[in-house]
């Protein structure tokens, strides 16, 4: 069985933050539910809904998965954390994600978000109602990407 971590894989306070806070920014409401006082890491890392993100690589590798995404996706914080982004898409809906991608980078981020996605046993699921957003730090720079869902369909 497969072992997954205590905590996000790439889960630092400061990426949590990075995700809670870009997602306020383009969309105005909170990610979640927030316990103050409580480590936004964990909180993260134990949501219901799943959160991923990754980075501005020039193939973009995902950087964090909360414990949702890690158990959907079927892998383990170190694998997940060197996977390339476009490896989550089958090849055949690669292009269509691109396309995505591009609008979300355009626009700040993007509601409703529905599409196939392959976990690394191959077994296909299909993504419905995903909120992906542009992460930006406080001085506006760029730093990847993220999506948060809570409802998918195994295919």
């Amino acid at each position: 069985m497969m072992q997954i971590p205590l905590t996000g894989v790439g889960a630092t306070e400061e990426h949590a933050k990075l995700l809670v806070d870009s997602f306020k920014k383009w969309t105005g409401k909170e990610l979640l539910e927030l316990v103050p006082g409580e480590s936004l890491r964990e909180q993260l890392f134990q949501a219901s809904i799943v959160i991923l993100s990754h980075g501005t690589e020039l193939d973009p590798v995902l950087n964090y998965g909360n414990r949702r995404g890690l158990e959907l996706w079927e892998m383990e914080g170190e694998s997940f954390t060197r996977t390339p982004s476009r490896l989550t898409a089958e090849s055949m809906e690669r292009q269509e994600r691109d396309r995505f991608f591009e609008a979300v980078t355009s626009n700040g981020y993007v509601d409703n978000y529905s599409g196939i996605r392959i976990s690394s046993t191959g077994r296909r699921f299909y993504i419905l109602k995903a909120m992906v957003w542009n992460l930006v730090d406080v001085d506006g720079a760029y730093k990847g990407q993220a999506a948060a869902f809570s409802e998918y369909q195994y295919l």
